[in-house]
């Protein structure tokens, strides 16, 4: 299948590397010292593809306490931690990167809902800094997080390029949201297979391995 874009905008977490498994581990375990105890499952459902803070009314709730900037440093300190020992890339990411720097000549980049230390570090960890250079985004520095499309409009004004002709790569319900209310087209990763958490929503292509995504986009040059 041969298709044609003027850019790709990458979300990070899920996408271009495996962190989640990672970071919601260490939330877990947090929320636990906290007095809320959830199953690994309920933890991904109410937080993957979100910030932290935008369940902030929700922890304080079933915690009794408040969210504070000290509890917050220490979950960044923690998940970095974790992180910088134990993160790998998505398996063919780093070739689907590389794929979409050639279909675009350069114009790709990162939007993310995650705090932009942890992305940039993160990307640099995957080798991949090379491609994305300086257009790495957070919905932290904006407005608006997803699913608003406030990071994906920044990302595709940085390489002037209208959303329309972008394509987003997403893997969770609330990152495609964003995408599709930026106005481009969203294709949805899920390496499970099972394409369940894109239900209702207009994906353009669901796929399961990074290789699909560099071969269209390879076909296409």
């Amino acid at each position: 299948m041969s298709v044609r874009f003027d850019a790709v905008l990458f979300d990070c977490d899920g996408v271009l590397v495996d962190s989640e498994p990672i970071t919601n581990g260490v939330l877990r375990l947090m929320l636990h010292e906290a007095g809320w105890s959830l199953s690994q499952a309920e933890c991904e459902r109410i937080f993957i593809g979100k910030a932290v803070r935008d369940e902030r009314d929700r922890i304080e709730a079933e915690t009794g306490r408040p969210l504070t900037e000290a509890w917050m440093r220490a979950f960044y300190a923690r998940r970095d931690e974790r992180l910088r020992a134990e993160l790998k890339a998505m398996d063919g990411a780093l070739d689907a990167v590389r794929a979409a720097h050639r279909h675009t000549a350069g114009r790709i980049a990162c939007a993310s809902g995650a705090d932009k230390a942890k992305v940039v570090m993160q990307i640099e960890m995957a080798g991949m800094r090379p491609y994305f250079e300086d257009r790495i985004f957070s919905g932290h520095d904006l407005p608006r997080s997803k699913p608003h499309p406030d990071v994906y409009l920044a990302a595709a004004a940085h390489v002037g390029i209208d959303p329309a002709d972008c394509l987003v790569i997403e893997d969770t319900a609330t990152g495609v949201r964003a995408g599709l209310a930026a106005g481009a087209t969203v294709w949805g990763y899920c390496p499970a297979g099972h394409g369940r958490a894109f239900e209702g929503l207009a994906v353009a292509r669901v796929f399961r391995h990074m290789d699909e995504l560099a071969g269209a986009l390879l076909c296409a040059n």
